[in-house]
């Protein structure tokens, strides 16, 4: 199974798990969990919308400078950013420096305030596009998907920005919305009983 990858362990994961050091704990311990928390499933589509045309590593190693920056992606504070601080994000070094992603972020923190109004919360939004588990394909054979195309309409209808197909199914992949841990996966249960356990939020 080339999608599979025996660990240090001795225990099969999903192949990319094994690709850089980074990976294996952030594909143990959160990658394809259920997640129904406001201020994670922001961060999460803001990151996504950061590594259009880099690599995760680049942003999974700078996850806590893009925090510390964004005050921990709290909606509510980044809606209220000027352009002074759109400066002084240009000037961090520790996080990625481009002026359409920093200003895309600031947008859709206030489009997220106004998506909490209309729906009660991100997370009832968000998981109101889970697909039917049944009519899933085979894992890791896709990189958008009926329910991540309708997901990325949505949210652009709305204003949101740099949310296209592609990176609404990697979202709906990390937070759990999907479970695409592949077959043979150590973690491919661990994340279906996360699953069933998880309450939808509404």
């Amino acid at each position: 199974m080339s999608n599979i990858t025996t660990g240090p362990d001795g225990l099969n994961r999903c192949s990319w798990s094994g690709s850089v050091p980074e990976f294996l704990p952030y594909h143990d311990n959160e990658w394809g969990y259920p997640v129904g928390d406001n201020t994670r499933l922001f961060e999460k589509v803001c990151l996504e919308s950061f590594q259009s045309g880099l690599s995760w590593r680049t942003i999974l190693n700078k996850r806590e400078n893009f925090r510390a920056a964004f005050d921990g992606f709290d909606y509510a504070k980044v809606a209220k950013y000027t352009e002074d601080d759109v400066e002084r994000l240009l000037q961090d070094a520790g996080i990625i420096r481009h002026r359409g992603k920093i200003n895309a972020v600031i947008n859709n923190a206030k489009r997220a305030l106004e998506l909490e109004a209309e729906a009660g919360s991100l997370a009832a939004f968000f998981w109101s596009f889970e697909p039917d588990a049944e009519s899933l394909p085979e894992p890791q054979t896709q990189t958008t998907s009926p329910e991540s195309v309708a997901l990325s309409r949505a949210l652009k209808k709305r204003g949101w920005k740099f949310v296209g197909p592609t990176t609404a199914f990697a979202f709906m992949q990390a937070m759990g919305l999907v479970n695409d841990h592949a077959r043979g996966c150590v973690c491919r249960e661990r994340a279906e009983k996360a699953r069933q356990e998880f309450v939808r939020p509404t």
